[in-house]
């Protein structure tokens, strides 16, 4: 835990150095809240289909998948990125000549990325409700936890995933831009799944951005209960069932190989 606190400290100060960036992250997000709220407000009562079903509201629809978006696109960024940042600053060596493994290294490097964008979602939610009106009141806010900490396991295995083709190929990992690609266009982030053609939406049925998303709208949008949760839920359990164990032998894998080929201080 010492470890942990150091290198989130250690992440705090390098970002509050740039000040100016780091304010400028903030107004970002109240940028884009108003211009969703304003494409919200140009679509209006305009029928779009599936909408009903959660309420007809499309600024709320749409700031829900975006939220749930910013967590996908850390977590498939940040364990490469910290170890690419690491390798560019020279310190990467430094720090494993120390009694600290590349895992510990790496995941708690994580650990302010997802801190920061937790306060990103929040400012989201918080913005969307005290100056846009949008009413989560009767949300199932138990079940909105446990989706987005599904969510989150899942989407930051693909990222252990990616994160170890990076250690690799040291550039251009297939994953983060195959399923983050996909993801952003087949899981409904702007628009339902419904809109697409039918084998469209069958590709969709396979990523577990598409169940995220859906549950977390299905909880807080229209309060629905566990039985109704439970089809977003069971499909996020059997991904992370599935991919947890897959992408930490592949970082078990590649560290092995980059330790042997002695290239983990490459880029």
């Amino acid at each position: 835990m010492r470890k942990f606190f150091a290198f989130l400290q250690r992440d705090f100060r390098i970002e509050a150095s740039y000040r100016l960036a780091f304010f400028l992250q903030i107004a970002l997000v109240f940028l884009s809240v108003a211009s969703y709220y304003f494409l919200a407000r140009f679509i209006g009562s305009a029928a779009i289909p599936g909408l009903d079903a959660y309420g007809g509201d499309y600024f709320a629809f749409v700031l829900i998948g975006i939220a749930l978006h910013e967590y996908l696109t850390t977590s498939l960024e940040v364990f490469s990125r910290s170890i690419r940042d690491a390798q560019l600053a020279g310190t990467l060596e430094s720090l494993l000549s120390t009694q600290t493994s590349l895992v510990v290294i790496v995941f708690c490097s994580a650990a302010y990325p997802f801190l920061w964008t937790s306060l990103s979602v929040v400012l989201y939610l918080v913005l969307g409700i005290g100056f846009f009106a949008v009413h989560f009141s009767y949300g199932h806010w138990g079940a909105a936890m446990l989706i987005l900490i599904l969510a989150i396991v899942t989407f930051s295995s693909m990222g252990i995933l990616s994160a170890s083709f990076i250690m690799v190929f040291k550039r251009g990992s297939p994953i983060a831009w195959l399923f983050g690609g996909l993801s952003w266009l087949l899981s409904g982030v702007l628009y339902p799944v419904t809109v697409l053609p039918v084998w469209l939406q069958q590709v969709s049925a396979l990523l577990p951005t598409t169940y995220a998303i859906e549950g977390m709208r299905a909880a807080l949008l229209r309060a629905a209960s566990w039985e109704e949760v439970w089809h977003s839920l069971g499909p996020l359990l059997l991904f992370a069932f599935l991919v947890v164990p897959v992408s930490l032998l592949s970082f078990s894998y590649a560290t092995k190989y980059v330790r042997i080929a002695g290239t983990l201080a490459q880029y």
